[in-house]
């Protein structure tokens, strides 16, 4: 069964989202809040999903619940011969319907402009209605932890690679995308919060003066391992709800923050985000140290299993040599 398709417990900065410890189910805040933020969503049931889906692609075939979370309902089935899959947005808040709409779009766009890697097909959606229907593609996920416990095989980091480097590079009209966030404000809230030291937030804002004129990238934004699906046909991307502009080297900073049992992969990381000189070096810096701060503040929230303070342990060891890293970086100018 694929992955991806779908919001699995990821972090939306502004929405504060958790993710459950491994093995463990969603955690309860004290409020009896789930684990992904808002209040227990009902239950959705098949019929549901099958109808809106049929009211967006007439003559939908309901098949099999694919996956149930929190956030969505993602249900198999066909649409003449075409296998399908459909997206039911369960929660409702403001947040997630937009992040919703901002997929669609994405997927129109994509059926407008083929982006250079494989994405499903958009078959029909509706936003008001909480619906989505794409192309099933086959494959498997290169990885389903969001944290891969061991090193991934040589040839699906070279897919991994090879994937999100063809994204980035891509040009896509122009006004396709928008920025996905300003990264002053959000160096600002994280030192708010604590997240940052004075030192950390200085340093970063002095190397974002520098990066201030530093063309942006194309990132899918939320570069887990399970929202990339290796297939017969070479790899696709799934899952687009972040995708936007950002400083060079934001998907690889994702792709590096996810690997501490994969050091190998960690230094191909390094070098393909820096091989374009110290302006790539420091715009990547940036947004590592943005993305682990975010991991340890979704990980923190998270229960308190052994494995989360493991995981939260080596997220907090990678933190402190990245901050050598940028304190260095900062050195240079």
């Amino acid at each position: 069964m694929p992955g991806g398709y779908g919001p699995v417990g990821r972090d939306a900065d502004a929405a504060g989202r958790r993710v459950p410890a491994p093995g463990r189910g969603g955690p309860r805040d004290r409020t009896g809040r789930g684990a992904e933020g808002g209040p227990q969503q009902p239950s959705v049931t098949p019929s549901v999903v099958a109808a809106a889906a049929a009211k967006v692609c007439p003559g939908f075939v309901a098949g099999a619940v694919m996956r149930r979370t929190q956030k969505s309902v993602l249900m198999t089935g066909s649409v003449g011969r075409n296998p399908v899959v459909a997206k039911y947005l369960v929660d409702d808040s403001s947040h997630w319907m937009q992040r919703l709409r901002h997929e669609i779009s994405a997927y129109r766009t994509f059926t407008r402009q083929r982006p250079p890697v494989r994405v499903p097909r958009l078959f029909g959606a509706d936003p008001d209605r909480r619906i989505l229907v794409m192309e099933h593609v086959p494959g498997r996920p290169v990885a389903v932890e969001r944290h891969p416990g061991a090193a991934l095989p040589r040839g699906d980091v070279r897919a991994v690679l090879q994937a999100f480097g063809a994204l980035n590079a891509w040009k896509p009209p122009s006004g396709s995308f928008q920025a996905a966030f300003d990264y002053v404000p959000r160096v600002q809230r994280y030192h708010a919060l604590g997240l940052l030291t004075d030192r950390d937030a200085g340093d970063l804002a002095q190397l974002l003066r520098g990066l201030s004129r530093l063309p942006l990238q194309l990132c899918h934004g939320d570069a887990l391992f399970s929202n990339m699906l290796l297939t017969s046909h070479g790899p696709a991307l799934v899952d687009w709800e972040f995708v936007g502009y950002h400083l060079p080297g934001y998907d690889l900073a994702v792709l590096w923050s996810l690997l501490a049992r994969d050091p190998l992969t960690r230094r191909q990381i390094v070098q393909s985000a820096q091989q374009s000189g110290s302006f790539a070096r420091d715009a990547f810096l940036v947004n590592l140290m943005l993305v682990l701060v975010r991991e340890i503040r979704i990980h923190d929230q998270a229960s308190a299993g052994e494995d989360e303070r493991r995981l939260l342990r080596r997220l907090h060891d990678d933190c402190t040599t990245v901050r050598r890293a940028v304190r260095a970086a900062v050195g240079t100018h």
